[in-house]
């Protein structure tokens, strides 16, 4: 079929090279020019375009129009396309991390105008250009009608790894959930590895066990790969700093939990472990300290003690 994908980024751009490779014919656009040229170069089936005119121009109608831009973006590049001369019945897919209530809000304005809008949740990462994409999609039939053979490219497993969620809104949600969830296992295996290295009488080897885990044990997982391989390049990651960021989806899918009165315990002190991560010296530890020294009499560490955490101000 024929698409483009706007958006050229670690995704946008792994994307456009397993359509390309998929036998798709795909018009590319990014707001740096060099991606786009590159892609072009590596794959006749790939088309650069200059500006978003020559994107509505280069593609036949009913135009299928993939945006892979971070989503604070979405609604500027939406209305970009719309003065480039987006018309009824085209159809955008927002790709990328957005909050699937504006996701809605995007799709009631744009049925207005009789244009098409899906949206879609993507796992995969920089592994999805070999291993294809694990991708959930929101909308009405026609949208995922229009879609769906390079939905079939894209998706891992030949074809398997796509599904068609819901109504628009429902793809963004259950990507949303699935951060959430991917948050409170990345956290389980961070503290379950943190007391095993606290247990020094063992003088446990923190890449064997992993090897071990993944045969067989009921946590093998792609995420246990990783951390294996991680050890084995750095036995004690110390490269690497503590310092822990978190994406939208994180925060959202615990404001929703509290919203619809579902209790995510795991995944909200993952959220919060993530916060706890970026302070340098945190104050509640500190009252925590003070309250131990007076009831108690515990011994706590001086302030300068702590200088080592290698942690960045926020």
């Amino acid at each position: 079929m024929n698409l483009a994908m706007i958006g050229l980024g670690r995704m946008g751009g792994n994307m456009v090279k397993r359509l390309a490779q998929g036998g798709h014919d795909v018009v590319v656009y990014d707001i740096d020019i060099a991606p786009g040229e590159a892609l072009s170069a590596e794959y006749d089936s790939v088309t650069a375009a200059l500006e978003l005119t020559d994107v509505i121009a280069k593609l036949e109608a009913p135009r299928v129009i993939w945006v892979m831009v971070p989503h604070q973006y979405v609604d500027d590049t939406i209305e970009s396309l719309e003065h480039a001369g987006l018309e009824a019945g085209d159809l955008i897919i927002d790709g990328g991390n957005s909050n699937y209530k504006e996701g809605q809000r995007r799709g009631h304005a744009l049925a207005e105008k009789g244009v098409l809008f899906a949206d879609c949740g993507t796992s995969g990462g920089v592994w999805g250009l070999a291993n294809g994409y694990s991708l959930m999609i929101g909308g009405e039939k026609p949208a995922i009608d229009l879609i769906a053979p390079a939905l079939t490219t894209l998706a891992s497993n030949d074809g398997k790894g796509w599904g068609h969620m819901g109504p628009v809104g429902s793809g963004h949600f259950v990507k949303m959930v699935h951060n959430g969830i991917e948050y409170g296992m990345m956290q389980a295996f961070a503290e379950g590895y943190e007391m095993m290295q606290a247990k020094t009488e063992f003088d446990l080897d923190m890449l064997q066990i992993s090897r071990v885990w993944q045969h067989g044990s009921v946590v093998s997982s792609w995420l246990l790969d990783l951390t294996g391989d991680a050890l084995e390049q750095n036995a004690d990651l110390s490269t690497l700093s503590d310092w822990m960021d978190d994406s939208g989806e994180g925060r959202w899918t615990v404001k929703e939990s509290i919203d619809l009165g579902v209790p995510t315990p795991v995944l909200t002190l993952a959220l919060q472990m993530r916060f706890r991560s970026r302070q340098k010296n945190s104050f509640a530890g500190k009252i925590v300290n003070a309250q131990r020294a007076g009831f108690g009499g515990h011994a706590i560490k001086a302030a300068d003690s702590d200088s080592d955490k290698n942690k960045e101000d926020v």
